[in-house]
């Protein structure tokens, strides 16, 4: 669920607040770090509930324009097409995704059904849910391709529920995106008669180890790089260095030299990117250029050793 890249980005981020608060207490910081990932998980489960809920709220409109003194024709006898889409029954009957809503008790769309409401008016006014409405067609396929319409075009896309999201947890920020297109994945697979399974967050029993041991790795041998950087960068006042560059640089040096499975070359794309979305316009010209000289001199000096050919 989780992939590298994210994961590199939760351990910067943890890196940097310590760093900056002058925070000792290692584990506290394990901690929250650890919590700040699993909380990812936490949102892929509550967009797919925001769903539910938005069926619910509609289900609910119904019931309540048939029980009017004066009710039309059309209130009377409303489609229950929008309702009974396939993709919404399937989340709701799902047992892992009912197990993990008990579990961590989810309430967030019970508890500010202002933006359920505020997504349901949207879908119901919008070309899409009219098009679906009138459409004669009524297979799985059709219903999935709607969710995903309605999701990336709609409720991804809404500012006030992007605000309420990292309002109310603000390392959610960065997951949005990811999350969104796990979602979107998740409703393909459904679209295909492929049950979904609320699974483990990481993709494999490494992955899961790698959050701690680099954040561990970093905080704990960062300072021994300030010499070789200082070296390579003489033109450079330490003060003028971006914090998040510097820390970018480490976590690339730190995976150099105690993490030998993973190729320099996947570090150094993998950290230049992060640096694109998180630094300023230059940093990763001058990321690059510092790291490529160190790398050289790591690899001359026998500081790094990888396993397996090709890995420098």
């Amino acid at each position: 669920m989780i992939n590298r890249r994210h994961i590199r980005i939760k351990v910067m981020q943890s890196v940097y607040a310590l760093l900056q608060s002058g925070n000792q207490d290692l584990k506290s910081e394990e901690k929250f770090l650890t919590n700040n990932i699993n909380k990812l998980q936490e949102l892929y489960i509550l967009m797919l509930n925001l769903l539910v809920e938005i069926k619910n709220d509609a289900t609910r409109i119904i019931k309540v324009s048939k029980k009017k003194h004066l009710a039309t024709s059309t209130e009377l006898n409303p489609s229950d097409k929008f309702i009974k889409n396939r993709i919404f029954i399937e989340i709701e009957n799902n047992q892992s995704y009912l197990q993990f809503i008990s579990d961590h008790k989810l309430k967030l769309w019970k508890e500010n059904e202002e933006y359920v409401h505020l997504l349901r008016k949207a879908i119901e006014e919008s070309d899409l849910y009219i098009d679906y409405m009138h459409s004669k067609a009524d297979s799985l396929k059709e219903d999935a391709e709607f969710i995903e319409a309605i999701y990336s075009k709609i409720i991804a896309t809404n500012d006030k529920l992007y605000s309420f999201l990292e309002d109310f947890h603000i390392g959610w920020v960065d997951d949005i995106p990811v999350v969104n297109t796990l979602l979107l994945k998740t409703v393909t697979e459904l679209g295909k008669s492929k049950i979904f399974k609320v699974d483990n967050l990481f993709k494999d029993a490494d992955d899961e180890a790698f959050v701690l041991d680099l954040f561990r790795k970093v905080v704990l041998n960062h300072q021994n790089f300030d010499k070789d950087i200082d070296l390579k960068t003489p033109n450079w006042d330490s003060d003028r260095i971006a914090d998040l560059d510097l820390i970018i640089i480490k976590m690339a040096l730190t995976e150099f030299m105690y993490f030998p499975s993973i190729p320099t070359k996947v570090s150094i794309n993998e950290y230049l990117e992060i640096a694109k979305d998180y630094s300023t316009d230059k940093s990763s010209v001058f990321i690059n250029g510092v790291l490529d000289k160190l790398l050289k001199d790591f690899v001359t000096q026998n500081k790094i050793a990888k396993i397996g050919r090709g890995l420098l």
